[in-house]
């Protein structure tokens, strides 16, 4: 029989050293579900639906509510404005404004059509910002 001598000494040792590339491969993986879930929660668009859950809003400075009722009538606040007006009512609004925001509250009996005729109007006028408000949810008894 013929034995061999190995050159190594370290060859008979176990490994100690931790392969990085899985945890790197599971690392990427995470980071990319995160990166393309995270911009899905936040674009999240709330329908005026009848009870939904929602968060109090912030009244540090004074918000623009746009309301239309079941009739289609649009208020301003609680100003009554044409639909035809106001494009030009929300920009002179927000003409010297940095924060260009506004809460719409439309009853649940409106055509969605004319819901989206609405946003769009909002929209044209250089808002930045459009959120929807709604009710909050009957307790369950």
């Amino acid at each position: 029989m013929r034995y061999e001598r190995k050159n190594s000494r370290f060859e008979n040792r176990p490994l100690a050293d931790i392969n990085v590339t899985p945890l790197v491969d599971v690392v990427l993986v995470l980071l990319i579900i995160f990166m393309v879930t995270a911009p899905m929660l936040q674009m999240g668009i709330d329908v005026n639906l009848p009870k939904v859950k929602s968060k109090s809003v912030d009244v540090s400075e004074e918000k623009i509510i746009l309301t239309i009722n079941n009739k289609r009538d649009i208020f301003i606040n609680k100003s009554k404005i044409p639909l035809i007006d106001l494009n030009a009512k929300l920009e002179s609004i927000f003409g010297n404004r940095i924060e260009k925001e506004v809460f719409l509250r439309a009853d649940k009996d409106v055509p969605y059509g004319f819901v989206v005729e609405v946003i769009s109007r909002v929209k044209n006028a250089g808002v930045d910002k459009l959120g929807m408000i709604a009710e909050p949810p009957e307790e369950v008894k």
